[in-house]
Parts: structure tokens; sequence; C-alpha cells
């Protein structure tokens, strides 16, 4: 079977590969329809890891999918083939304390498809996966829509955590990629009268995150959007969501703060290390919440999505087959012509 196989970094092959085959009875055999490109796909793409996972090549990237289910292992009850579902790209053990506690996102045994020494990623024509990582999907939904549930999930989790910690009166997003637009679609949902100010470098992600309700938006470069925010709000915000992963926004974040906010860190820096200035952030008696994926969200992304009440669509701006897996992971790694989310049709059209 084909997969787009990185060899390299900035180097994608399309390959002949084994085709996987079903050995346990709680897993069933996929054919992969539509893979997402993600953000950390981009660490291992342009970096070759992200901190100290280190990608050992070739391997094959790619965790945001959605699928047809060929084939079902003899204990799974709940799938059959034909069956179309968005795919959780953990793999969790069940029996971990954290599984047993509910905390699936910290299971200490955990695989994640695509992640270096884990768990090849999805972009191939066929994979295994556990049935209880196969979500099904209404007729009505397309595979897109399901392929962005999963960052939307990711959205919904930060959300809540956030607003576990705290109120969320007013709220800051530094950066709206995917996910910082996920988190605005999950904010103006769980939250819609909570005032979202924006600040983002690229102007079409700008205009995207005024479109899907931000209540402000402004221009990252050189702090100039979070000094507005700061003059708008003296008092501070509640909440901050740090959505780009860079050592510039995690300082804007604390300052926008008022004393006792959260700062929910959902962007993933391709260095393990960043720094606080934890003198400020004792004084104001700040919290670093920091955000594992998500936690038993899918299913209610799955629903909002299907129901009408999230539109993801926007966020799709470009689309490519298998074969162009280069081109497309090229424009998303230098964030040219307004590219937000490529999408990759793995499936052959029927």
């Amino acid at each position: 079977m084909k997969a787009a196989v990185l060899t390299a970094t900035r180097t994608m092959e399309i390959r002949d590969v084994p085709a996987p085959k079903l050995e346990h009875a709680e897993d069933v055999l996929l054919r992969v329809e539509t893979v997402g490109v993600c953000g950390s796909d981009m660490h291992y793409y342009r970096d070759g890891r992200i901190g100290a996972q280190v990608v050992e090549f070739p391997w094959i990237v790619g965790h945001e999918c959605a699928a047809t289910v060929l084939k079902v292992g003899q204990a799974v009850k709940t799938l059959r083939p034909g069956d179309r579902v968005a795919v959780d790209p953990l793999l969790w053990c069940t029996t971990c304390d954290q599984c047993r506690a509910g905390r699936i996102n910290t299971c200490r045994k955990q695989k994640f498809l695509g992640c270096p020494g884990q768990a090849a990623g999805a972009m191939t024509e066929q994979i295994i996966m556990p049935a209880r990582s196969c979500v099904p999907i209404p007729d009505a939904m397309t595979f897109e829509q399901a392929v962005l549930t999963e960052p939307f999930a990711i959205g919904l989790h930060a959300v809540k955590l956030a607003a576990a910690r705290g109120r969320l009166g007013k709220a800051a997003i530094l950066g709206t990629g995917p996910i910082g637009l996920c988190v605005l679609a999950a904010m103006k949902h769980l939250a819609p009268d909570c005032p979202a100010y924006v600040t983002e470098l690229l102007s079409e992600r700008r205009a995207l995150a005024d479109r899907m309700g931000a209540d402000w938006t402004g221009d990252g470069k050189n702090g100039e959007g979070a000094a507005e925010i700061a003059r708008r709000e003296p008092l501070g915000v509640d909440a901050v969501f740090e959505c780009a992963g860079k050592q510039e926004t995690i300082d804007e974040g604390g300052v926008l703060l008022t004393p006792g906010g959260v700062m929910a860190v959902a962007g993933i820096p391709v260095d393990s290390r960043v720094s606080f200035d934890m003198n400020f952030y004792r004084r104001k008696e700040l919290c670093i919440q920091n955000v594992r994926r998500q936690n038993e969200c899918v299913q209610e992304a799955i629903d909002l999505v299907a129901r009408g009440e999230v539109d993801l669509d926007p966020l799709v701006t470009h689309r490519f087959t298998l074969d162009q897996s280069q081109e497309a992971y090229d424009l998303v790694a230098d964030y040219r012509d307004g590219i937000v989310k490529a999408m990759i049709r793995v499936a052959a059209e029927s």
C-alpha cells in the first residue's frame, strides 16, 4: 500500500509499505480517508523533533484522520465494516492509574499516531486502531468535518480546564492557527458571553478569527496586539490561551492576566524548555495550566459539529491528494498562500 514517508527533514516520499494485519480481537482495520496537517506534524517535518521526541527516519507522521472500517476483530461489537469513523489518535492502555482515574490523556503507557517511537502515523492507506479509538460519525458529516473534531476536542478540553481554575469573564487567545481557532470556537460555545481577544501574526488568520466570533483581533507582531489588549483591559483578563508555542506569547500572557488568572498552554514549543518569571507569577498568584491533547471530548465535538452548533468548515483552506503530500507540508511549513488547515485525501475518490 502507499504511504507518505518522511525520509529526512522537509523531505516526504511516496513509498510502498507493508499493509497492516489485524491481529488483536479488540482492534479494527481502517481505510484512511482524509488526514489533516497539524502543527505538531510541522515540528517533525521542519525540525525532526519536538523537544526530546526525535524522529528516526524513515517515519510516517499524521494523526488527525477520519476513516472507513474495513474489518473488525472478534471482540469488537460496536463497529462493523463500512462504518465511517473519526479517529482518536491516542492509544491508551485502560489499566494504569491514570486511565482508571479517567485521565486517558495522561495514560502512563500511551502511544500516539505519528509520534516517533510510538505508533506510525495516518499518512498511509490503511491503519490498525483499537475499536475504542474509533467514533462513528453521522451520515451527513463529511470526512473533513470528522478530522476537525480532533483539534476541536483539544479546544474544548482547554477551555474546560481553564474554566475549572476560575471564572471565564474575559479571555485572550494568543495565536490562531487551527488550535487557537478551535479554542475560539469552543469558547464561543461554552462561554458565549465571555469577550475573546485574539492576537495573530498572519492577517488571513485574524480575518478568520473575526469570522468565527472573536470580539477583537490584533497583530501579534512585536507585542502590538497584546499591548492593545492591556490598554483595553487595564485590570487584566481572567484567562489566556497560549496557542503559539512561543516564548514571546508566554511572556505576553503573564502580563495580560489579572491576579488569580490562568494561562492555559496549548501551544507546543519545539524546544523542551521555556521560562517564566516566577516572582511575577507568584505576586499575581497566576496558574499555569498545561493542556495535554484532550480527554473525553471527541464525542462532544462530533455532536456539536453534527448539530451545526459549531462550524469548523472555514478552517479548511487547502486540499491535496496523498501524492501531493510534500507540496502540502511545504505550504504549511512556510505559512504560504493564506494556509490555515490543509487536508490530504488519502483514499481514492469512489
